[in-house]
């Protein structure tokens, strides 16, 4: 089996508020990292993708950070601690998380023989 490995676990929420109601965070989307430049690079290509769909000030907040902030976060992250990217779109937040974590190796089924209980669970049909 292998053996652990370092990397960044990154994550895009929203999460919207209006005067009638509050949205709890949703998880839109989650990528596994394993160098600081791929980390940073996954929010910067949402942020670019995005950015033509942003209200004026969040496109300049998006900017922001794709110029001076980035920066920032890939020293961070090559110091190993997490880091937040957020932008405000009317009453929507838009927050990157990027986390260090150690990913680790799955067990490799690839010899080993599946329990017996593998072969008793049957697949529904479908109609």
């Amino acid at each position: 089996m292998s053996e652990p490995r370092r990397g960044y676990w990154c994550e895009c929420w929203t999460e919207t508020a209006t005067q009638q109601q509050r949205s709890g965070p949703q998880l839109r989307g989650s990528f596994d990292a394993y160098s600081a430049p791929q980390a940073d690079r996954w929010v910067a290509i949402a942020l670019r993708t995005i950015t033509p769909a942003l209200d004026a000030k969040a496109a300049d907040e998006a900017w922001e950070w794709l110029y001076e902030g980035r920066i920032h976060t890939r020293r961070a992250l090559l110091r190993i601690q997490p880091c937040t990217i957020s932008v405000t779109h009317a009453d929507t937040s838009i927050t990157w998380t990027i986390r260090p974590v150690l990913f680790l190796p799955l067990a490799d089924r690839q010899a080993a023989e599946l329990p017996a209980c593998a072969y008793d669970l049957k697949p529904q049909q479908t109609d």
